[in-house]
């Protein structure tokens, strides 16, 4: 029951009403004045009572029982009809002869509101490669050079500075042990795409792990020059599907991460010591961190090579 705020006789006091009168013996008028509703009142809760019993002093809906000028169910279905041809709202309604809230209501009630919805959900595909070394997914974050606390945290704009430029971060996750390399570049042009490349593989090669394929966007550095690259060292280069980020949604996910638990974890008062921070990160990250997706393991336990030493690491 949802009864407005002004209301005298919620449920109980209509049935402690109907009580008073039918089993105590007062009369209608002394129950009604104790009620503080009209003796009309009182005698329409004790007719519905008797009509219906309990169920009776329930609120009824206020929704008329005829409507008349309700849309029927034929032009219901006429005006699905239209917005499955991804029409607007406004021209269903100058097609049908409507106003525009009446079709915009008929669509709430559909679920069709939204464009979107006339498509359904594509299923979410996940994957996970069998060993470590199948797939590296690799990524780029572009992030402000720091040159002290910013207004953000101190609170004063007279400080703030513009055009002090930007670095990249360059990360790397292997997708089946999660495993994560990463470093701090000028840019991310083919030059610096290609050295984080060579310094990834040198990584997961200390750790006994081989690169077989490696996966990235469309960006400006991963064409002609670092699939050449990815020749010399063995490495087929995949590319994701264009304008789809969740195609490398493991290396989008550490991103995020890596932004929230050392990018902006606390404030730095340069970029070197930002930038000094992100070893020990990577470190708690692969060695210390549970992970969701491992069964809350740190990476390093599905490093076969490696996986020992864990005990001797924590």
């Amino acid at each position: 029951m949802n009864s407005h705020k002004h209301a005298r006789l919620t449920a109980k006091g209509r049935a402690l009403l109907v009580s008073r009168v039918l089993n105590e013996g007062w009369t209608m008028s002394a129950a009604s004045e104790a009620a503080g509703v009209s003796k009309r009142t009182g005698f329409k809760w004790l007719a519905r009572f008797k009509a219906e019993g309990a169920a009776g002093l329930a609120d009824r809906s206020s929704r008329p029982k005829r409507s008349p000028r309700a849309l029927t169910a034929q032009k219901q279905a006429q005006l699905e009809d239209l917005r499955r041809r991804r029409w607007p709202l406004w021209r269903i309604a100058e097609q049908a002869g409507c106003g525009v809230a009446t079709v915009s209501r008929c669509m709430k009630r559909l679920g069709l509101s939204r464009l979107k919805s006339l498509e359904p959900p594509q299923p979410v595909v996940r994957y996970e490669r069998a060993a470590a070394g199948e797939l590296l997914h690799l990524d780029t974050k572009k992030l402000m050079h720091i040159d002290g606390i910013g207004h953000r945290i101190t609170g004063d704009r007279r400080t703030t500075k513009r055009g002090i430029g930007w670095q990249m971060v360059h990360p790397a996750i292997d997708d089946h042990s999660r495993v994560s390399f990463a470093q701090v570049l000028p840019d991310e042009t083919t030059d610096s795409c290609v050295q984080f490349l060579r310094q990834a593989v040198a990584y997961y090669a200390s750790l006994g792990v081989r690169i077989e394929r490696v996966m990235t966007d469309n960006g400006t550095g991963y064409k002609n020059t670092f699939k050449a690259a990815c020749d010399e060292l063995g490495i087929r280069h995949i590319k994701t599907r264009p304008y789809t980020p969740k195609t490398n949604g493991k290396a989008e996910r550490f991103v995020q991460t890596s932004l929230r638990e050392w990018a902006y974890a606390q404030p730095y008062v340069s970029s070197a010591q930002r930038e000094a921070a992100l070893q020990p990160f990577l470190h708690r990250y692969n060695w210390h961190r549970p992970h969701s997706a491992l069964n809350r393991q740190p990476p390093m336990t599905r490093i076969p090579a490696v996986s020992n030493l864990l005990e001797l690491n924590i």
